[in-house]
């Protein structure tokens, strides 16, 4: 980058004017008139010579409409009249923002799309010599690659790789800044909106996903469930005990809350019942058992009638 180096030459080319000024005064006017014309040409030369620049800002100095050089930051000075500095350039990262309205995607969906684009201007020799408005310029070519890769990309992949998006968005910006003198820094994409009646769709599509997975897992559920319940019924057939043990387990549970009344009524089942007073044994088994012993007692009683 060339750097302008005229200040010693500014000031001197000041002095220099100011005196020529004062003596074409004293010719007509007197050496007084003369002296007090230079010294008020020569604060209005320097007025007009002194740039101060800011630490983030460079200004190009164009000499009777030729290229100079860059001059910053600080207090610099320029030839009054003859060097110009017809704008500054911002030195720090800049952030546009672009959109694109009603593009179509390549698999023809319309959509509207926000994006920010973090820009810098790396070499200002070459943003002054080689475009016009650099910032307009950028803008459009955020806009038109923004568009070029909406039109390449489909919407699903909008939606779901917005950070790959970005990094496409921003390789075709310096392809088209690379000799601007600017870096495109970073794109990123802030808001994808497609039409309402599509998002619906994709509502309708995304809600019948889930519940046919809820229906899958609670089928997956259920048959675990039965072959759970399976596995303990076969226990349960070999040992009845355990079984009144899992009754009493659900008597205790329906008895947490404290309003449920409960009634013990012997059953035929052997271990499958609530328990009651017979304890495991069937109401079957224990009338059998009373029978067998009330013939018992018959026949020890028998012998002595006989007798």
């Amino acid at each position: 980058m060339k750097t302008y180096a005229g200040s010693g030459t500014a000031i001197l080319v000041d002095i220099i004017g100011a005196i020529i000024i004062g003596y074409l005064f004293s010719l007509f006017s007197g050496a007084a008139t003369g002296i007090m014309v230079s010294i008020i040409a020569l604060l209005i030369l320097f007025g007009m010579s002194i740039r101060v620049i800011s630490e983030w800002n460079r200004m190009p100095v164009l000499r009777l409409g030729r290229y100079q050089g860059i001059i910053g930051p600080g207090l610099v000075t320029i030839m009054p009249i003859i060097d110009a500095t017809p704008y500054s350039l911002d030195l720090r990262v800049i952030s546009t923002t672009f959109s694109a309205e009603q593009t179509l995607t390549k698999d023809n969906v319309p959509v509207n799309v926000d994006a920010i684009l973090f820009w810098q201007v790396e070499d200002p020799e070459k943003t002054v010599l080689n475009v016009q408005s650099y910032f307009d310029s950028m803008q459009l070519a955020a806009q038109t690659a923004l568009r070029d890769i909406i039109g390449k990309s489909n919407l699903t992949d909008m939606l779901a790789g917005r950070d790959v998006i970005g990094q496409a968005i921003q390789g075709l910006i310096e392809d088209r800044a690379e000799n601007w003198g600017v870096k495109a820094i970073q794109v990123e994409i802030r808001d994808v909106k497609i039409p309402q009646d599509l998002q619906d769709a994709m509502a309708r599509v995304a809600t019948a996903e889930r519940e046919k997975n809820a229906r899958v897992t609670l089928a997956e559920s259920e048959s675990l469930a039965a072959d759970k319940m399976i596995e303990a019924a076969e226990k349960y057939k070999v040992d009845p005990a355990a079984m009144q043990l899992r009754a009493l387990n659900m008597m205790y549970e329906m008895s947490l809350n404290g309003k449920n009344l409960m009634i013990f009524v012997p059953t035929e089942s052997k271990g499958l019942s609530m328990p009651t007073p017979i304890g495991i044994m069937g109401f079957d088994d224990l009338q059998q058992a009373a029978k067998k012993g009330t013939a018992a007692k018959k026949s020890t009683k028998a012998p002595d009638k006989t007798a």
